[in-house]
């Protein structure tokens, strides 16, 4: 039977800093993360959404409590067996795009099996080629491709390897309406059409619209949360706890 959660935290405490200057960035949190879903993760700055991420992805190490992701328990992992794990089962999205300059489009989508040692399944490649909306584009290196174009380049090789799970921190931070439009529905379109796993975290009301679910976060604890999000509700729920904080 396959577990319809992708990636759980269980109790999970992180604190940056020690003695007086200590910061806990996430308190107790429990949440789950459910196989072929959107999510979006949102709260105030600082509220410890970037760092509720980097735990579930196994990026960074957890206080106390548990992380599961594709049914492992992280937090019983050496650095090696983790490193094994996000290779062969996350996929990243970050602001910055990342990709090789020298490197055509579609080698940059490659890159990750490459690296892997891993042949690429051409018929999950041209399906994400298709879904990305870049065929015409992908002999192109990155400086010949727009903003959008390379961001949506960097979803595709997030998705290359087929991932348990995509994790994306403000992947429109860089990109003007039209291109976080194109992004944000490509993502969209991998978890209806190609049943992907994403979470992401996002500051944006209208990001957070193309969500199945908004986790809301205030000083380090999931506070709300919001299923079928639209923007308008999401801003109402943004608001609500900036004047609670």
């Amino acid at each position: 039977m396959i577990d319809e959660v992708a990636a759980r935290a269980v109790g999970i405490t992180k604190t940056h800093g020690r003695g007086a200057g200590a910061v806990t960035a996430l308190d107790r949190v429990s949440v789950e993360f459910a196989r072929a879903r959107y999510t979006a993760i949102m709260g105030p700055s600082g509220s410890g959404k970037s760092t509720l991420l980097h735990c579930v992805a196994g990026l960074d190490s957890v206080d106390e409590g548990a992380v599961h992701l594709a049914g492992v328990d992280l937090t019983r992992l050496g650095e090696r067996q983790l490193t094994r794990l996000r290779r062969d089962r996350v996929g990243f999205i970050f602001q910055s795009f990342n990709l090789l300059p020298t490197m055509s489009a579609v080698d940059n989508i490659r890159l990750p099996l490459a690296l892997a040692g891993r042949r690429p399944d051409r018929v999950w490649i041209d399906r994400l080629v298709d879904a990305v909306g870049l065929r015409d584009r992908l002999g192109h290196k990155p400086a010949e491709l727009s903003g959008g174009q390379q961001q949506r380049v960097a979803a595709a090789r997030a998705l290359a390897g087929r991932p348990a799970i995509v994790f994306a921190d403000e992947p429109t931070g860089n990109l003007d309406s039209v291109a976080r439009g194109e992004l944000l529905g490509f993502l969209r379109r991998c978890v209806d059409e190609l049943g992907q796993t994403i979470v992401m975290v996002t500051h944006d009301p209208v990001a957070a619209a193309y969500a199945d679910r908004a986790l809301f976060l205030a000083d380090g604890r999931i506070v709300d949360t919001l299923d079928g999000p639209t923007a308008e509700r999401v801003l109402d729920r943004m608001k609500s706890l900036s004047e609670v904080s």
